[in-house]
């Protein structure tokens, strides 16, 4: 029996994303996330999140977030359990990023868009969690003079 497990959250980093590389080369960004909510006696409750971005996801959510933005993360939750060095049983919960965008309640952002290129999946599950298209490093947008991918509009119409 499968099931859905998507969450969105909107909160502020917590810490800038630290980017690393595994040995096969994809790029790797893990950041913190808090999300805050106001309870009816007025004291905050804040919950902590750590956040897991792969492949070119990863790369442009390490070249674009500062601890401190407000962000929206839609993923998936994985739970981890490991065993201290006490012995003692630890686990958590963390948010494999499907996408990461700003929040624009309180702040404007500027977009720089990346081409696309080849296939594959950027979570690195094997294509069971997206089908995000940005393996290679990041590249300067096309200008109004380059061509365009197939499918994709140059004009400033709304899709719709």
């Amino acid at each position: 029996m499968g099931f859905d497990n998507t969450v969105t959250v909107v909160g502020n980093v917590t810490r800038d994303p630290e980017l690393r590389f595994a040995q096969s080369g994809m790029a790797i960004a893990q950041f913190g996330l808090a999300w805050n909510r106001r309870r009816q006696d007025q004291e905050d409750e804040v919950s902590f999140f750590d956040v897991t971005c792969f492949r070119q996801l990863a790369e442009n959510v390490a070249e674009s977030l500062k601890k401190g933005a407000r962000v929206v993360v839609y993923g998936t939750l994985q739970q981890r359990s490991w065993e201290n060095d006490q012995g003692d049983r630890r686990s958590k919960v963390e948010i494999l990023a499907d996408d990461v965008a700003p929040s624009l309640k309180w702040a404007t952002a500027a977009v720089t868009k990346n081409e696309r290129s080849g296939g594959g999946d950027y979570r690195g599950d094997g294509g069971r969690g997206g089908s995000h298209r940005g393996d290679s490093g990041p590249r300067p947008a096309p200008s109004r003079g380059d061509s365009y991918p197939q499918g994709s509009s140059t004009s400033d119409d709304e899709p719709f």
